[in-house]
């Protein structure tokens, strides 16, 4: 049976950008229908940022336990009840959620529809529920929020395994004995530190000359020192070859690097290779909307796609896949539709932080970026060994840096990888917002 309703609006996901936006848009008098696949609150609350930052947590207490001489206090014998982590980030996920969901429902003009949504025209959309039913939904204005997913690389070997992505390793029921990962990024860098402090050993191999590539050279070293002293191998200019299952709980790895082609074995592979964006199952071509060679989906500075009154919103679009840039992208569409508003995203600030312990918080430009602009800068730069507060925590490692137009004396970007190196990071964002000047009086070059 076929139902056929027409809205204001329609929003296709509820994640950071499409829940609250859905809400806005109804309270503001539309009526909006919201269409999510599989779970309200999207990839952050669910899969990504909410479960991995509370198993990060749980990682520290136990990196902490183990150091506990180091402060005089002795704990005894230390364990990690892997059953338990997991089920407290069930918990804390399981509450996110319902109370995401609680809200939307109990939004006036807003109906939240649980289903599998698809283009059959520019301005309609058909959806399959999740009770069997197909719906037809028609809107002048529609919003594309259905973000990403892990990507599979091109290995040999791959298919026929059982390997972990960022959302499966959170379900795992037992600790890898060796953890082998693949990509030196945020999530195989946060993940890679974490079981090693949960008490796996851990390997990560790296086609790149360092890991993280955004960051400057020297941030990527220090952090690399950092995973070093923490018991982690790095692989670096390192190509995984091929995989295969070698024992019930045994995989061999075999990489090809500066010293030739070796293997590698463990008893669990994690791929952290990027993600894709969900635009396959939404049968774009029947909207008409454009998308890039990988699938995402283009868009101008106001987040409209290549279809008037159609937008995307987040990591299904190119850009940086941050949360808080989805709540972002939000802010820019209700403040042009709702507020009569013209924002875009252009030179917006870009604020990050990886969950690595220490954390590395980063806003605007490196100095790889401000030198390949020909800008005339100088660096600050500040050992956190330096920081009274990280050698009364007894976590001096890392460093802050920032970059300074040398003219202007106009803050351009820093990064801040130390202890509570994000909530550091955000200080320096309100300078930069405030066009606060660097006083030369507090500089060190170092």
């Amino acid at each position: 049976m076929r139902n056929s309703m027409s809205y204001d609006a329609i929003v296709i996901g509820s994640g950071q950008a499409g829940g609250p936006l859905a809400t806005a848009l109804a309270r503001a008098g539309w009526k909006t229908a919201l269409v999510e696949r599989q779970h309200v609150g999207g990839t952050c609350i669910n899969e990504r940022c909410t479960p991995s930052k509370t198993m990060v947590a749980s990682a520290r207490v136990a990196y902490l336990a183990r150091r506990g001489a180091d402060y005089g206090v002795l704990t005894g014998a230390m364990s990690v009840d892997v059953l338990k982590v997991r089920d407290r980030k069930r918990r804390i996920v399981d509450d996110f959620r319902n109370g995401s969901e609680r809200r939307i429902r109990g939004t006036e003009n807003l109906d939240l529809l649980m289903g599998q949504a698809r283009f059959t025209s520019p301005k309609e959309v058909e959806v399959a529920l999740q009770a069997g039913e197909m719906r037809q939904l028609r809107a002048n204005t529609i919003f594309i929020n259905s973000g990403a997913r892990p990507a599979t690389p091109s290995l040999a070997g791959l298919e026929s395994l059982a390997t972990l992505n960022s959302t499966t390793i959170m379900e795992l029921d037992r600790l890898p004995e060796h953890l082998l990962v693949i990509g030196g990024g945020y999530v195989g860098l946060e993940f890679g530190q974490m079981f090693r402090r949960f008490g796996s050993r851990v390997t990560i191999v790296q086609r790149s000359g360092r890991l993280l590539t955004r960051e400057d050279d020297d941030v990527s070293g220090e952090l690399a020192k950092i995973l070093h002293q923490d018991g982690i191998e790095v692989c670096l200019n390192t190509q995984p070859v091929r995989v295969e299952q070698i024992g019930a709980h045994t995989l061999q790895l075999a990489v090809r690097g500066p010293q030739g082609e070796r293997s590698l074995r463990g008893s669990y592979l994690l791929v952290a290779s990027g993600r894709a964006p969900n635009t396959d199952s939404l049968d774009l071509a029947s909207a008409g909307v454009e998308t890039d060679s990988q699938g995402f989906i283009k868009v101008d500075e106001r987040l409209e796609t290549t279809v008037p009154g159609t937008y995307a919103l987040w990591d299904v679009k190119r850009g940086p896949a941050f949360t808080h840039i989805s709540y972002d992208d939000f802010r820019i569409i209700r403040t042009n539709l709702l507020e009569g508003g013209q924002v875009t995203t252009r030179d917006r600030y870009v604020p990050y932080t990886v969950f690595t312990d220490p954390q590395l918080g980063r806003v605007g430009l490196t100095e790889a970026e401000a030198r390949q602009q020909k800008r005339n800068i100088r660096v600050a730069k500040l050992p956190m060994a330096y920081v009274a507060r990280a050698l009364e925590m007894d976590e001096d490692r890392g460093f802050m840096k920032a970059a300074v137009d040398a003219d202007t004396a106009q803050i351009l970007g820093g990064a801040i990888l130390g202890i509570e190196g994000g909530e550091i990071m955000a200080m320096l964002q309100v300078a930069m917002m405030g066009n606060t000047c660097w006083s030369h009086n507090y500089n060190r070059q170092l």
